[in-house]
C-alpha cells in the first residue's frame, strides 16, 4: 500500500469518459490513497458519457492544493467544462508549481493548456487535440503515455493500465 497517506483530488464535471475517471481512482485507491472528487458542486450527481455516475465529495472552492499529494484530470467532454473554472485552473497551476504530480488523459489536455503550464512539456493526448497541445507550446509524442517529471499523460481508454501504474508511481516517488 505504497500510497497510504496520500491525498489525491480527481477533477469531475458532466459527461466525463467513465473509465478515464474512473479507473486511475480506483488505482490509486487500491494502493491505499484517499481520492476525493472535486466538482463544480459538493454532492452533485455528474453523470458520464457512458451514464455511470460519480458524485462529488467537495466543490472546487472547497479545496486548497496544499492539502493534496497530487490531481487527475479526466478525458472525455468534461475537461472542456473544467477549463472554464477559475478554481479548477488555479488548482492544476499551483500543482504545477509544487510540481506534484499531474494525470491527464485523452482531452484533459485542455485544461493543462488553459492553465498555461505546457511550454516546453512533452507530452501525449488524444490524437484530437494534439494541434492544441502544440500550440501551447508542448512537445507532442504519439505514445500511449508519456511522463515529463510530474505531469503524466496518456492517449485513450487502452492505455489506462500504464497510465495508472506511471500516475502512481509518480504520487509514490518514484
Amino acid at each position: 500500500m505504497r500510497l497510504t497517506g496520500k491525498k489525491i483530488i480527481a477533477l469531475v464535471d458532466e459527461d466525463f469518459e467513465d473509465l478515464e475517471l474512473w479507473y486511475p481512482i480506483y488505482r490509486a485507491r487500491e494502493e491505499g490513497a484517499i481520492v476525493h472528487l472535486v466538482g463544480s458542486e459538493r454532492g452533485k450527481t455528474y453523470i458520464g458519457k457512458y451514464g455511470v455516475p460519480a458524485i462529488s465529495d467537495y466543490a472546487y472552492e472547497e479545496v486548497e492544493s496544499a492539502d493534496y499529494d497530487a490531481i487527475l484530470v479526466p478525458g472525455g467532454w468534461a475537461p472542456d467544462k473544467l477549463r472554464r473554472y477559475d478554481k479548477v485552473i488555479t488548482l492544476v497551476q499551483e500543482m504545477n508549481e509544487a510540481q506534484k504530480p499531474i494525470g491527464q488523459i485523452c482531452h484533459a489536455g485542455w485544461v493543462l493548456i488553459s492553465a498555461k503550464i505546457l511550454n516546453g512539456v512533452t507530452v501525449t493526448s488524444t490524437p484530437g487535440i494534439r494541434d492544441d497541445m502544440e500550440n501551447a507550446g508542448a512537445i507532442w509524442k504519439d505514445e500511449s503515455v508519456v511522463v515529463d517529471g510530474h505531469i503524466i499523460s496518456a492517449q485513450r481508454p487502452p492505455d489506462l493500465p500504464p497510465y495508472g501504474k506511471a500516475f502512481c508511481d509518480a504520487v509514490a516517488g518514484k
